[in-house]
């Protein structure tokens, strides 16, 4: 009997919170990147193990007789017989300022050569998202510098916005210009001296991309100054599958650091499409079996269970918020395949880019009729409310205009007109990369535009007017940019200062 209550309490003790075991046991198989144990019987899922050579690996998959654990190291040094260990502890990266301006792995380990990063917080990089309770409604703007997105798709912070379309037609530029035009916004505002001036930090996610392409991303955002305000995490096409999935749960977790502790961050998914196959290829490797596209039957919750994680929290909960601009990229522009319409139905909406009009010099390649965000005006100030109130409408209308339009030559006034409006609306939307536009010049030049000062212009020299219109505000008319930035409105005032100087900047452009 005594010999029953010793081992009842042997178990019970085991069970304690605190009380660490570890388990041993051995490698029955390696290949892949997997490794097949068993011996485990105490380990959890999505815990760390520990194997020879200083690799470690993640259970994921837990079976009656084995445990299913793939690799975040080589592989390759691994054998049959080798003994494999418990930690105790879920798969954790370190989180905080000290991460800023640093280019990591998908465990948060330093890649850029600048040494170590000393950390005094690690965060899991699964955790449960915040509940409905802790939210607050999106109101606050996230200004991206591109104006075809602040004016007609707006984002605000805790917001969740997909940028979804084809290869090459600009979806990572968007997402790089935004991390530039927060890093001058935050530049701007903490050199303003304004205590209650919130900066918002990016967090930039290369998922499955080329070194290349991600050190021409890094050198774009140095050279913008932009990287101080930056976290790199990198997951490059090279490297196994397992970290390709990892990266953008480690990134969430460093983006939940500054939104727990009352900071406002914005989180780039470049691109969730290539972590769904990354996670397929380890679904299908642990024998898990394969649903629509050989995709498996939990790939929904894949993304979900990231993107619900980014939110706003409300004062009580310290006001933070995580802002996530997921990438997806679409074949021969099919939004209805499976990925797409998963992501499409997490987000709170998206920006379709179309190959058609990136070819077409229209950049950013913006669909208006097929982007849309539903958090709408709420994430706008109101300057921009009532410049941009009607631009979406006017040019969704145009497309469809133009599109009859080129098959008949009589048309009345009216659609004359509308067709004249619409093509100057487009040329003045077309922006360089890696040039954001401060929400006061978008006002300025939105106001131009829809108070017909651009009207006489011709349709070919209207990017021309539009920069120099934004030189001539930016260097002799601050205190009026200033008026626009501080009273976030448009008063009679304000316009009878913006018809003054946009009447003497006309004068100027005509006589050049």
């Amino acid at each position: 009997m005594s010999s029953i209550l010793e081992q009842i309490e042997k178990e019970i003790t085991a069970l304690k919170p605190g009380v660490s075991k570890t388990n041993t046991g051995v490698i029955t198989a390696v290949a892949d990147g997997v490794a097949k144990a068993e011996g485990l019987s105490q380990v959890m899922y999505n815990e760390m193990v520990e194997f020879p050579h200083g690799i470690t690996g993640i259970a994921l998959n837990l079976e009656e007789d084995e445990v299913g654990i793939v690799c975040l190291g080589d592989a390759n040094l691994l054998k049959q017989g080798d003994e494999v260990k418990t930690t105790g502890r879920l798969l954790s990266v370190p989180v905080g300022r000290v991460m800023l301006g640093r280019v990591v792995d998908a465990i948060g380990q330093p890649v850029d050569g600048k040494g170590p990063i000393d950390a005094t917080e690690h965060y899991p990089i699964e955790k449960i998202a915040p509940g409905i309770i802790p939210r607050k409604s999106v109101d606050q703007p996230l200004q991206t510098g591109i104006m075809a997105i602040d004016s007609m798709i707006p984002i605000g912070r805790g917001q969740r916005e997909l940028i979804i379309g084809d290869r090459q037609t600009g979806k990572t530029t968007i997402a790089i210009d935004t991390i530039i035009n927060q890093a001058k916004i935050n530049r701007q505002g903490l050199a303003s001296g304004d205590e209650s001036f919130r900066p918002v930090y990016s967090i930039y996610v290369a998922i499955g991309q080329k070194n290349s392409t991600i050190a021409r991303t890094i050198n774009a955002l140095e050279k913008a100054g932009a990287l101080e305000y930056t976290i790199i995490v990198v997951a490059a096409a090279a490297e196994n599958a397992a970290n390709l999935f990892l990266a953008p749960f480690a990134g969430t977790a460093m983006g939940e650091w500054f939104m727990q502790n009352g900071m406002d961050a914005l989180i780039i998914y470049d691109d969730l499409t290539k972590q769904a196959a990354a996670y397929r290829q380890i679904s299908l490797v642990l024998k898990r079996p394969a649903g629509r596209e050989a995709y498996p039957g939990d790939v929904f919750y894949l993304p979900s269970r990231l993107l619900e994680r980014s939110a706003r929290l409300n004062p009580d909960n310290g006001n933070g918020s995580l802002t996530a601009l997921p990438i997806i990229e679409t074949q021969a522009g099919d939004v209805a395949a499976y990925i797409p319409t998963n992501v499409i139905s997490i987000t709170d909406g998206q920006i379709f880019l179309e190959t058609d009009l990136f070819n077409q010099g229209i950049r950013p390649a913006v669909s208006v009729g097929l982007s849309v965000s539903r958090v709408g005006s709420a994430a706008q100030i109101k300057a921009t409310k009532q410049v941009a109130g009607r631009v979406k409408l006017e040019l969704a209308a145009y497309r469809e205009l133009a599109a009859f339009a080129q098959f008949g030559s009589d048309l009345d006034a009216r659609t004359r007109r509308q067709l004249d409006r619409g093509s100057r609306t487009v040329e003045l939307f077309k922006q360089p990369a890696y040039s954001p536009k401060a929400v006061e010049i978008q006002v300025a030049l939105l106001w131009a535009m829809q108070n017909d000062h651009f009207d006489d212009i011709e349709v070919e020299d209207i990017v021309s007017a539009a920069s120099s219109l934004e030189d001539y505000l930016s260097t002799g008319k601050q205190d009026l940019l200033g008026k626009i930035l501080s009273q976030k409105k448009l008063d009679e005032s304000i316009e009878a200062e913006l018809t003054e100087a946009v009447t003497a900047w006309r004068s100027t452009f005509k006589s050049a």
